[in-house]
């Protein structure tokens, strides 16, 4: 990671927006009106839609075949002021069937009836068989053109930048389930270069189940709903997913990641990314480099504890999209560093004894640091959800010259894969040519016709050679940036099913993992299975995964085997002899405060200036502050009136990084269970601290997370039996001194000596 104040950069980032132009008090906030507001009576006379808001962009106006089009955005959906059909034809009515007399039946001539109804009829496409679920944004990438002298892809030469689209998903749940379930996140960046698309299809988890694509539909099968219920939903906790990762124990490293914290970041923000595979990389003079892909965000590493992911899928099943977006229009930028891990390009393609052709394989970080090679900042949220994140069609064969790929089993196996997929979910093969899938680049590729081509071609020979079209498209020579495959030997072997012996080793890189883990890491992953496990009803399919466990580490068998209530195996092969890899653990390193949602809570009768005042240094800090009141709508009169971003009835703490309790916190009129049953209480007529507002600080308290308060806010930590001297507890006079120490314990993401471990 490069040497960064993060101070320094939210300040630049004010300083920046200052000189943009007029700032209001809003300024930074997610979730603010827009800049010009609709109005309250139904519009008689015609007018433009509304603007989007700042943080919304779409895709650039590019013709189908890569040409820029000078078109502005705003002008390339719908257009004109009068409602028309698809054809362009003005309507005079949308809201009436064409009927026989205004009580006779509709007449089947109604031809504006069966256009809205089919197309409405059609609105959905078939959703992802994996990675349903997304969430996506535009943004830049920045070279630092360190990877110049092992790749000639022209987009990683200095200082370059180039557009890209990212989306992250998870990959069981269908498109309704919620964001914070246990699973593998898809992390997939779109790189709109000038050679053409370059597309990274990454994991949060750089190990995959199975080593070889053949097993690719078994192993979804397996981690999918049952067939007969189809439940649980977005979930591995049941019996096909640990019947077949319990047989097929090559999936033991990933799912031991799985059940680590890993499983449930707590925002895609702070989500590392990897390339999982071995690539190959081509510098200018033909020589090759194997590398691994990484993205390592600016936050650092940061999961969600088990209660807040619970908590979270019930009150905001959008969580994670909601602080994807959210950041990006309080202009707190997500951030990753692009790094690579380098490795000889040797006939073997192995590296210290680690086959780079397994995918259930990483190299720890001590043994092939990961070398920064250019920054990712995400800027833009969409302006079309379903234009663009939902029809964004990514590919591992979208390569560009100086990236290759390698004779990993699963990575083959996904060159075919993708094609099959976007073809069946858009419609045709003509999917490159939707706006968001469509390349920065020119294109001549001789293909035609198809569902849904766009594009009117000219000339009259789409073929090779030719002379009626003046022998165009001509091939292109490696000096001229063609891309050519790297021609690497082919040993002479038989035809066989088989997997190389090295892939065999299905024990030591999980050992390492749990090794690398602090106490409570471990604690969390022992907890993990115990409640998968649990959801299961075979008997055989528990004792089968203790005795996978058992082959990974004795302490972590016997804490699972305790809490199913089941004897604890021994191991049926030696243990591995492993050194941990530290790089491993999200535990023990402290990243910038960027970005993080600090919650103030306070009431009508609280210090109004300190709030006002913490609020604008929070800001500052390149933070995002929500105020937290009994009641929606503003606190103070005049100009310098705070507005209410949650209530005690909408707040949960999961949504805040750190809470800070500014004066006394009122009780809401609302605040009775009929009505609110977090109150708890059947009247209003109670003492303050409002109980949600109990509930507020004893969640973030239990789940390790900064609260600070002023004087007035002491009382309402010690009603609800938070020690004022507990770590991560912070007390002062006024509320900037406050924040001052609670900005320094969000560098370690949670204060982790709150949490007991066994060891």
């Amino acid at each position: 990671m490069s040497e960064t104040n993060p101070l320094k950069r939210a300040a630049d980032k004010v300083a920046d927006a200052l000189q943009s132009g007029p700032t209001g008090p809003e300024d930074g906030i997610p979730g603010k009106p827009g800049a010009e507001s609709p109005s309250v009576a139904e519009p008689t006379e015609p007018r433009e839609p509304l603007p989007p808001k700042p943080d919304q962009g779409g895709p650039a106006t590019v013709s189908p075949t890569g040409q820029p089009t000078g078109a502005d955005q705003a002008r390339t959906a719908q257009s004109g002021s009068y409602l028309t059909d698809a054809q362009g034809v003005r309507r005079y009515d949308t809201d009436h069937s064409l009927k026989a007399g205004p009580r006779g039946p509709v007449l089947l001539q109604d031809h504006h009836l069966r256009e809205k109804v089919m197309h409405f009829d059609h609105e959905r496409i078939p959703e992802r068989v994996v990675h349903a679920r997304g969430a996506g944004a535009h943004g830049v990438f920045r070279s630092y053109g360190t990877a110049a002298n092992v790749t000639k892809a022209a987009f990683l030469a200095e200082d370059v930048e180039t557009p890209v689209f990212v989306r992250f998903s998870t990959v069981l749940g269908s498109r309704g389930s919620a964001d914070t379930v246990r699973d593998t996140r898809g992390f997939a960046t779109k790189f709109y270069t000038s050679e053409g698309v370059f597309d990274l299809v990454g994991n949060n988890i750089p190990v995959f189940f199975i080593q070889d694509a053949i097993k690719f539909p078994d192993v979804i099968h397996a981690g999918k709903p049952h067939p007969d219920r189809e439940i649980p939903q977005a979930q591995s906790a049941h019996d096909t997913f640990w019947d077949f990762v319990t047989l097929h124990t090559e999936a033991t490293h990933h799912t031991l990641w799985n059940m680590s914290d890993r499983g449930i970041p707590r925002s895609y923000r702070t989500m590392e990314g990897f390339g999982v595979h071995t690539f190959r990389l081509v510098n200018a003079a033909g020589e090759t480099t194997l590398v691994k892909f990484h993205w390592k965000p600016r936050l650092g590493v940061h999961s969600l504890v088990w209660e807040e992911a619970q908590i979270a899928g019930g009150v905001d099943p959008d969580f994670h999209r909601r602080d994807l977006y959210d950041a990006i229009e309080a202009g707190a930028h997500p951030e990753w560093e692009f790094g690579i891990q380098t490795f000889p390009d040797t006939p073997d393609q192995t590296f210290e004894g680690i086959d780079l052709l397994d995918p259930t394989n990483i190299v720890p970080e001590e043994l092939a640091p990961v070398q920064p090679i250019g920054l990712l900042t995400l800027n833009r949220n969409p302006t079309n959800f379903f234009a663009e994140t939902e029809q964004v069609a990514f590919h591992v064969g979208h390569l560009v010259p100086g990236i290759d790929i390698t004779d990993d089993p699963l990575l083959a196996g996904r060159l075919f894969s993708y094609l099959d997929t976007q073809i069946t979910r858009l419609g045709g093969p003509n999917f490159p040519q939707i706006p968001i899938n469509r390349p920065q680049a020119p294109v001549n590729d001789m293909l035609r016709d198809g569902f849904h081509q766009t594009a009117v071609h000219r000339g009259v020979a789409p073929y090779r050679p030719n002379s009626l079209d003046g022998g165009c498209p001509f091939t292109a020579g490696a000096d001229m940036g063609a891309y050519i495959e790297t021609p690497v030997r082919v040993p002479e072997a038989a035809k066989v099913r088989e997997a190389p012996e090295s892939f065999g080793d299905h024990y030591s890189q999980p050992r390492r993992f749990w090794l690398s883990m602090s106490p409570v890491e471990r604690e969390h992953i022992i907890g993990a299975y115990t409640f998968e496990l649990a959801k299961c009803y075979e008997q055989a399919i528990k004792e089968r995964a203790l005795q996978t466990l058992a082959n990974i580490d004795p302490e972590l068998c016997a804490g699972v085997a305790a809490g199913l209530g089941l004897p604890a195996p021994e191991p049926t092969e030696p243990l591995a002899d492993v050194e941990p890899s530290p790089a491993l653990s999200q535990v023990g390193r402290i990243w910038p405060a960027d970005g993080r949602i600090i919650g103030i809570i306070t009431g009508p009768d609280g210090d109004l200036d300190g709030v006002r005042a913490v609020r604008q240094e929070v800001l500052a800090g390149g933070m995002v502050p929500l105020v937290v009141a009994p009641a929606g709508g503003t606190l103070g009169d005049g100009d310098d009136a705070l507005t209410v971003q949650r209530t005690y009835a909408t707040a949960r703490s999961v949504e805040f990084d750190a809470l800070l309790v500014a004066g006394t916190p009122g009780v809401g009129a609302d605040a009775y269970g009929a009505r609110d049953a977090k109150a708890g209480r059947p009247t209003v007529q109670q003492a303050t601290p409002d109980p949600r507002v109990g509930l507020l600080l004893a969640e973030a308290y239990r789940h390790g997370k900064a609260i600070g308060a002023t004087s007035g806010g002491q009382s309402a930590l010690e009603a609800v039996g938070i020690p004022l001297d507990a770590p991560g507890v912070v007390t002062g006079d006024t509320a900037s001194a406050v924040l001052q120490q609670l900005t320094g314990l969000l560098g370690g993401h949670r204060v982790w000596e709150r949490f007991p471990s066994a060891a």
